[in-house]
């Protein structure tokens, strides 16, 4: 696989987290959408969210309550910047995020491809006393 494999505009069929002891998280939900854009001159974007996301009592952003606001976040996530790929290994360098201290970091992706899906995984991460790896599948928009 080359870099240029990635170019494109890729959409999420399924955001789940895998945990060693085999129990399976879907943190925006099953039905989870969103793309995930590689340029080929370096620049990457993503988006997801979960589907059934509630619209705000107003059309107007500026009045929308802080529950609102929190249920929006916590069921939104978007980052973008440049990548590169090495070696099987996709690199996202963060340069805007909705969640703030994504901004500046690295996010290293093992890449797979499988019967045309790319397959992100996270190498394993110890989170809430158990490792878990994220896998992201996605499929050409």
């Amino acid at each position: 696989m080359t870099a240029e494999t990635l170019v494109g505009t890729w959409r999420l069929l399924s955001f789940e987290i895998r945990s060693a002891n085999g129990q399976m998280v879907y943190p925006l939900g099953q039905d989870a959408v969103g793309y995930l854009v590689y340029t080929a001159d370096g620049y990457m974007f993503l988006a997801m969210m979960r589907a059934d996301r509630p619209h705000f009592a107003s059309d107007d952003p500026g009045k929308a309550t802080p529950a609102e606001k929190l249920a929006a976040s916590d069921s939104y996530m978007t980052y973008c910047g440049t990548y590169h790929y090495q070696d099987n290994t996709v690199i996202h360098h963060v340069e805007l995020s909705l969640f703030p201290n994504w901004k500046g970091t690295h996010f290293e992706r093992i890449v797979e491809f499988d019967d045309n899906r790319l397959i992100l995984k996270t190498a394993p991460q110890l989170v809430f006393g158990a490792w878990q790896t994220g896998y992201l599948i996605w499929t050409r928009a």
